[in-house]
């Protein structure tokens, strides 16, 4: 719930019985984070008693999101519509697991300055993350294995924290606030220096039984094809990520370029930038044609590096301007000829979006990832 809605319509809108609404929504007008704004008349033209309107009451739980990264902690305050309040952005100084909790340690503290209210945090981090236990197995881009991240900053801020997955969270403030609302089926896709991936399946966000699902950076493209950090070779992620590209572009004579310099010489024709990038898009079109086949997603979402950013919103996250996409262009046609010659039957009717985030997007699906645990905790006590 994002706004104003009355009890029927939160039933309707959940699937929920009236009286599990009202189970739901007790606990959460007792502690004050929902409250009872009196009667609303019926729609016109429809019949019945008057609707009772319940409300978010927004500032009376505060969260902070951090989305942390190898170079960088992206960092916002929210409120529990997930609307943006403060953001701050440092600089990574230690990719050591202690190093970095001390960072985070010190931009809630900085965040949450002046704000009683602030009561739980939300991390997003790449890689293979257990969200029911907070526990970092497996980081490639920190070099993490076996970090017990939740356990570790909540003891050092005392604020209760939930650790997610980052694409999984920067899904989970998708469906809540942004391109997901109302969808019931969606696959989320990142590319830049990882390939992935984040699954809606009728209407839940998907976590699979250990905390990994939705690998699509994993999918095996080409069995002869280049060797994959995870040990395999030839997955979309060894042929798409920035570091596959790159390296397919030294071994070409291509050495020291950047991402963007490499859809520079595509554009000017360079063959063997038109090739890389060819492949690449045609593994990313091979992969996302796989996450259709298996779950007839509705609508398929591609962001990440690869796609650009796009500027802050004037409205501190309710809608965003278009951004720029220049890196991605050349790749976008092999991506979608690739799809519709691999999906299966309808399959292929699923929408292909392209759209631009910026990492504080990503933070704020990690501050809504904390507000679900939180709006949980109390719907179940």
């Amino acid at each position: 719930m994002t706004g104003d809605a009355s009890r029927t319509a939160l039933a309707r809108d959940t699937g929920l019985t009236p009286g599990a609404i009202t189970r739901a929504v007790r606990p959460l007008l007792e502690v004050g984070l929902l409250h009872e704004t009196g009667d609303r008349a019926p729609a016109e033209g429809t019949l019945g008693r008057p609707a009772t309107v319940v409300t978010v009451q927004a500032e009376a739980h505060l969260v902070i999101g951090v989305k942390v990264t190898a170079d960088e902690l992206f960092g916002v305050l929210c409120d529990l519509r997930c609307r943006v309040l403060d953001e701050v952005t440092v600089p990574v100084r230690d990719h050591r697991p202690e190093a970095i909790v001390e960072q985070i340690t010190d931009l809630v503290a900085g965040l949450r300055a002046g704000h009683p209210e602030v009561g739980s945090i939300g991390l997003a981090v790449s890689g293979d993350v257990d969200a029911a236990s907070g526990h970092v197995a497996y980081s490639p881009f920190l070099t993490w294995r076996d970090v017990p991240l939740g356990e570790q900053v909540a003891e050092r801020t005392g604020l209760a924290t939930t650790v997610e997955n980052d694409v999984r969270a920067l899904l989970t403030g998708e469906r809540w606030y942004g391109v997901g609302r109302g969808l019931s089926s969606l696959a989320l896709v990142t590319v830049g220096t990882g390939i992935g991936c984040a699954l809606l399946v009728n209407g839940q966000v998907v976590h699979g039984s250990f905390g990994v699902a939705g690998e699509v950076g994993h999918v095996l493209v080409d069995p002869d094809g280049p060797l994959c950090h995870c040990g395999n070779r030839g997955c979309v992620e060894a042929i798409a990520g920035t570091a596959g590209i790159l390296e397919r572009m030294a071994q070409a004579g291509f050495g020291g370029l950047g991402i963007g310099d490499v859809a520079d010489l595509a554009r000017s024709g360079q063959p063997d930038a038109v090739r890389v990038l060819a492949d690449a898009g045609r593994a990313v079109g091979t992969g996302i044609a796989t996450i259709a086949n298996l779950l007839g997603a509705q609508h398929i979402v591609i962001t990440g590096e690869a796609i650009g950013s796009s500027p802050a919103p004037d409205d501190r996250g309710e809608g965003r301007p278009a951004g720029d996409e220049r890196d991605y262009d050349v790749m976008d046609p092999h991506v979608r000829r690739a799809f519709e010659q691999r999906a299966f039957g309808s399959a292929a009717s699923a929408a292909i979006e392209l759209r631009p985030l910026r990492f504080v997007d990503w933070a704020r699906g990690a501050a809504a990832c904390a507000v679900e645990d939180f709006v949980t905790h109390y719907g179940r006590s």
